[in-house]
């Protein structure tokens, strides 16, 4: 996979809307970030090299919702750290989680699969996702996530999502051990 040098700050050209929106929600917040882009990266193998590019590990970012759709959970854990969903679903009260669909990925965060992120919470202005965050997660320095769109992805600091971008937005993160 190619990865570009990091950068500090949104991209010289235009970006996709969605991806845009992102860079100027957190230009408007003053929440410092750096950037790489590369090719479309669709899995957690391909970002093996955008997280040593960046100097972090680029997050798990899982849709989750019941079969009867009555709740959806976005939940952001470590690359490495295997996913079962029976644990997940027992951490929070909620019956047996499956993954969304792709169409509630776009409804709902405005993204396609493969670039879901926690960023992609602006685009969710009716507040139906929870967002959960694994512990390890929420205390690292650094996260690192996609700014809605996989061929980028960003390093910024944890306590500004957590203390700035997610008051912003009206987002209160459950905080799981997995």
């Amino acid at each position: 996979m190619t990865i570009s040098p990091v950068y500090s700050g949104r991209p010289d050209t235009l970006r996709e809307p969605v991806e845009q929106r992102v860079y100027e929600l957190l230009d408007a917040l003053h929440i410092p970030y750096q950037r790489v882009d590369h090719e479309p990266a669709y899995d957690m193998d391909a970002c093996a090299g955008i997280s040593d590019a960046l100097g972090i590990t680029i997050c798990k970012n899982l849709l989750l919702t019941p079969r009867n759709r009555s709740a959806f959970y976005l939940l952001a854990m470590p690359a490495d750290l295997p996913f079962r969903t029976a644990d997940f679903s027992k951490k929070i009260g909620s019956s047996r989680l499956s993954f969304a669909s792709p169409e509630d990925l776009q409804a709902l965060l405005g993204v396609q699969p493969g670039s879901a992120s926690v960023l992609g919470l602006m685009n969710d202005t009716e507040h139906r996702v929870t967002l959960a965050l694994e512990r390890r997660v929420a205390e690292a320095e650094w996260f690192g996530c996609h700014p809605c769109r996989n061929t980028s992805s960003l390093r910024l600091k944890t306590a500004d999502l957590l203390h700035v971008f997610l008051p912003h937005i009206g987002v209160e993160p459950i905080i799981v051990d997995l």
